[in-house]
């Protein structure tokens, strides 16, 4: 306990008086102070000037980050015939129908991402309130709701991230672990800051992006410059 201790409070020295720093001095912070004994995680949160309880201000969307989130993606699909025998040829982890809808209704739910066939979402659709909470719910806006379940399996496992923005209109993701070089990194950082730019709804009005910051795992945050962020 006392080496976490010491751990922590050398990662806070180091970011100490830091904020609104660049995209790279922000990576070599994270890869420089993520000291745990596992692969941290390195995570992004953006504060945006949307309130998503307005239909209008709703941010939601996807992203293939370019070097992938180094995450071990488990994907369901909820399919039948031959779309089921074409999400387990793409690696598909469960696939089913009635019986996987009976399998998380009773508490078990064992994967990371969740497609569905069209015809399948009278189905699904009774997993609402279990399913919706997590984020798991397909839809056809990011691309969960599809006959092409081929591309959307490949894509989840290749590294595509989905994201929503909470109640306060924070938006947050796992872009990569800190065994990743510091380009990778910051590829992806731009990558991730980039598709929630171009996501910006309709209803937005005044400042978009209020704040961006990055920490691992168990490590301490840093703001970033949104300029550099956003190559503004």
């Amino acid at each position: 306990m006392a080496k976490f201790g010491k751990r922590t409070t050398a990662a806070r020295a180091a970011f100490a008086g830091k904020a609104d720093v660049t995209v790279s001095e922000a990576v070599a912070l994270m890869k420089d102070n993520a000291k745990a004994k596992f692969d941290e995680t390195i995570e992004i949160s953006l504060q945006l000037g949307v309130d998503p309880r307005h239909a209008d201000q709703m941010v939601r969307g996807t992203v293939s980050l370019p070097n992938g989130t180094g995450k071990t993606v488990r994907v369901a699909v909820f399919a039948r015939g031959e779309k089921a025998e074409e999400a387990k040829a793409a690696g598909a982890d469960i696939v089913g129908a009635e019986d996987l809808m009976e399998t998380v209704q009773g508490g078990t739910i064992e994967f990371d991402r969740c497609i569905a066939t069209p015809d399948m979402m009278g189905v699904v659709g009774r997993l609402g309130k279990v399913l919706g909470p997590r984020n798991l719910m397909p839809n056809p806006r990011v691309g969960t709701v599809t006959m092409d379940v081929k591309a959307a399996v490949e894509a989840a496992k290749g590294g595509e991230v989905q994201f929503k923005a909470e109640k306060a209109g924070v938006v947050h993701a796992g872009i990569g672990k800190a065994s990743f070089t510091a380009a990778q990194l910051e590829e992806n950082v731009k990558a991730f800051v980039d598709a929630v730019q171009k996501a910006r709804p309709s209803g937005a009005k005044g400042t978009y992006m209020k704040k961006i910051a990055v920490s691992s795992t168990m490590g301490p945050g840093v703001t970033l410059s949104i300029a550099n962020a956003t190559g503004n």
